[in-house]
């Protein structure tokens, strides 16, 4: 037996596996990266509101799910989460592909309370009388978030959500616990079939490293070419 086998990854079905459990965790990282950042937006802007009870409802959010496992959030959204479901909606949840579905629920609910605190650290950045300038323009809360405020913290907050999404695409890993045919899920496939187990791992792995790499190229990049202004 060779000591690498190169064809395991280069050409046959083992190699299509592999693909295509690459190209489905990139699906799981777009798909859930869709989801959260909308999600973020709008969480930090309740831990920011005048309001006290959105506050709270902000702070409880973000506090109920980053100090819960993301290992016990994949298994509540596929094991518990349908069962509170109606029947039907519970069936045609079963016949399709509900294990990628609760693999991007619990993946943007989670990602979302990390951005949602970088996001909102990224408001609080931007002095107070930029907000008080909005509201004497006649700018009511979420006008001059949208019109003054955010603007000028997106500069801030892009760098730290390009490291949350590479977290993201880490994480998308722990989805193989419930089934979801993805890099790791298929890496460990071919090695149970051909016991090549250096050989699945090291592509996986190779895998995992080269889009970590690119998304920290990108957020390099960006730190040049838009760098953080002192006001």
């Amino acid at each position: 037996m060779p000591l690498f086998d190169y064809s395991l990854l280069l050409t046959g079905k083992y190699h299509d596996m592999l693909v295509a459990g690459l190209l489905l965790s990139l699906q799981l990282l777009a798909a859930s990266l869709v989801l959260a950042l909308p999600i973020a937006l709008v969480v930090a802007l309740l831990r920011l509101s005048p309001v006290a009870p959105l506050r709270w409802l902000g702070f409880a959010y973000v506090e109920s799910i980053r100090n819960i496992p993301l290992l016990a959030h994949m298994l509540f959204w596929y094991f518990g989460a349908p069962e509170l479901l109606p029947d039907g909606i519970k069936q045609w949840l079963y016949a399709g592909h509900i294990e990628a579905y609760s693999a991007i629920v619990a993946l943007a609910l989670y990602t979302a309370a990390f951005m949602a605190e970088d996001i909102r650290s990224g408001i609080r950045a931007i002095p107070t009388v930029q907000f008080e300038a909005g509201r004497a323009l006649g700018f009511g809360f979420l006008d001059t978030m949208r019109r003054v405020v955010l603007p000028q913290a997106l500069r801030i907050t892009v760098p730290p959500l390009i490291s949350q999404t590479l977290s993201l695409w880490k994480n998308t890993s722990i989805a193989t616990v419930i089934g979801v045919a993805e890099l790791m899920y298929q890496a460990g496939q071919v090695e149970s079939a051909t016991f090549r187990s250096f050989e699945s791992f090291a592509f996986a792995s190779a895998a995992y490293l080269t889009v970590s790499l690119a998304i920290t190229g990108l957020a390099t990049w960006y730190h040049h070419r838009f760098p953080v202004r002192t006001i």
